[in-house]
């Protein structure tokens, strides 16, 4: 019986943690898409973090050669600097998607804390 019980919460808790608005499996569900004067004060910020990887001899540029790819980019960006995910949430997404790219990642997550 307690096994079974066990079975159950670990489940429930699994398909919980997996379904709930934020979660990495529906990154779109919670996050708020940028207003015209958010994005107005983002863009600044932004603009210089891009520049100071230019800085750095050990960056590496990431190939974000489509439109989507840019937009996937500025927006995991805009989510880090407006709060909606933390700066761990920021590199995880990242590197998930660019895996051999962890020093960029925590090299803009770094930019942006000291730009914002």
């Amino acid at each position: 019986m307690k096994k079974r019980l066990l079975i159950a919460l670990v489940a429930g808790l699994t398909f919980t943690a997996c379904t709930e608005p934020g979660s990495s499996l529906s990154p779109q569900a919670t996050y708020q898409a940028p207003s015209q004067a958010k994005m107005a004060a983002f863009t600044p910020v932004m603009t210089k973090v891009a520049l100071s990887t230019r800085e750095d001899p050990k960056y590496n540029r990431m190939a974000l050669n489509t439109p989507e790819e840019k937009e996937w980019f500025k927006m995991l960006m805009y989510r880090l600097w407006d709060r909606q995910i933390t700066r761990s949430q920021f590199i995880a997404e990242g590197v998930s998607r660019y895996p051999t790219h962890r020093y960029e990642f925590n090299f803009i997550a770094n930019g942006f804390q000291k730009h914002s």
